[in-house]
């Protein structure tokens, strides 16, 4: 028998500044992320060895049991044996950045991607350095891009981020430098040692300033969502999508690529979040970006970030339905179900994997969320499983199971 679904803490905010079904993508949207440039990342990520689109997994029991159509299940665990989604935006971002800067160095305008692989520029990538602060799953797209083009690459993380995680980091070639403090801590420590010794700073999170390359990052992610868009061409859309938050990168590539591509037709986003690192509801519930301080204490540590990115904000203050937040008792229930096979098929799914499928569980289960947010016996819901067991240690502790059993 499956497990009692649990009575998850939780709490939902419609967004009154959601534009209207049929509001068009504007111009200033489009200045952060386009078709356009998608096109671009697209012809760019497709040409990396080992690309394939990621797998999309329906969990009908789930869906039975809460009473909706159906749900779908984006699978991110294998993306490029980095096991996660982030693979997508941190690698290609270090990539226009490189080219960038061979561009300004050679006086070669006409230089493109594959020049970065040419070794007649080995010497001056070398003399490069990459840097960011991470949580885990960014700084180890960002460390395998360097590896790829051969600059040198430094990673900052703060007091929260796993043993294992480090690590998985450092096999990519990456030196790391642990800080005190929280994420957004290590994003300004990042800056700062930067400003100081010249490197590049490959953040995803914007701020002012600094624009370009977390725009990369977030466009690197719409090929993700492209993917899913074709995956579902054949049948339906979906009509509800929950999505995690963080600095709301992810969130606004889902939102604003959907937006584009469907226009009156897109789905319901709703971004969800730990609630001890809800900085996107908080900003939503204030009508302005608000800043969370302290220590942001929450098992699904990818998610553990206090501000928001103000670029994936533009995205989101109109184009997000409706912002949730979730405990951290939510996020263990969901790892094992999928584990178990409870849902659909068994699957592997990492801590900030599961905020949104605990987030669609808490909605569908209460009946005021479920009006609210239109759930209905038609509903199709899609949830985005960014991360695999990237600690491979913390996800036997908690699900009681290896990894490598699952499935």
């Amino acid at each position: 028998m499956p497990a009692p679904l649990p009575a998850i803490q939780s709490e939902l905010f419609i967004n009154p500044h959601c534009a209207s079904d049929d509001a068009i993508y504007s111009d200033e949207m489009r200045e952060v992320l386009s078709l356009q440039a998608y096109d671009y990342a697209e012809r760019h990520i497709s040409q990396w060895a080992g690309y394939s689109p990621t797998p999309l997994f329906a969990l009908p029991e789930l869906a039975r049991r809460i009473g909706i159509s159906s749900i779908s299940y984006k699978d991110e665990s294998g993306r490029f044996g980095l096991g996660s989604f982030k693979a997508l935006g941190g690698a290609y971002a270090v990539a226009r950045l490189l080219l960038q800067e061979l561009k300004k160095h050679t006086g070669n305008e006409a230089l493109s991607a594959a020049d970065l692989n040419d070794r007649s520029h080995a010497g001056l990538l070398e003399k490069l350095t990459v840097t960011c602060a991470t949580d885990g799953n960014h700084g180890r797209s960002v460390a395998w891009g360097a590896q790829r083009y051969g600059c040198r690459c430094i990673i900052y993380v703060h007091a929260g981020v796993s043993a294992g995680r480090v690590r998985a980091i450092e096999a990519y070639g990456a030196q790391v430098v642990r800080i005190a403090g929280n994420y957004d801590d290590s994003v300004r420590q990042a800056a700062a040692d930067a400003e100081e010794k010249g490197y590049f700073v490959v953040s995803d999170t914007s701020y002012p300033g600094y624009l370009d390359v977390p725009r990369d990052v977030m466009q690197g992610y719409t090929v993700m969502v492209e993917e899913v868009i074709q995956q579902t061409a054949g049948g339906e859309h979906p009509t509800h999508i929950f999505v995690q938050g963080g600095v709301g990168g992810l969130a606004a590539a889902v939102c604003a690529h959907y937006w584009q591509r469907l226009a009156e037709r897109r789905p319901k986003l709703i971004v969800v979040e730990p609630e001890k690192a809800a900085c996107l509801y908080r900003s939503a519930v204030a009508g302005k970006p608000v800043a969370i301080a302290g220590e942001l204490d929450t098992l699904m540590a990818g998610l553990a970030c206090g501000e928001i990115s103000p670029l994936a904000w533009r995205i989101l203050e109109t184009g997000a339905f409706a912002f949730q937040t979730v405990d951290d008792d939510s996020a263990l229930f969901a790892m094992k179900m999928l584990a178990s096979g409870d849902a659909g098929p068994a699957l592997v799914a990492g801590e900030s994997a599961v905020a949104g499928l605990a987030g669609c569980i808490a909605a569908a289960c209460d009946p005021a969320s479920r009006q609210s947010l239109g759930l209905n016996p038609q509903s199709r819901i899609l949830l985005i499983g960014s991360e695999g067991a990237t600690d491979p240690e913390l996800y036997r502790r908690i699900v009681g199971r290896d990894p490598g059993e699952i499935g």
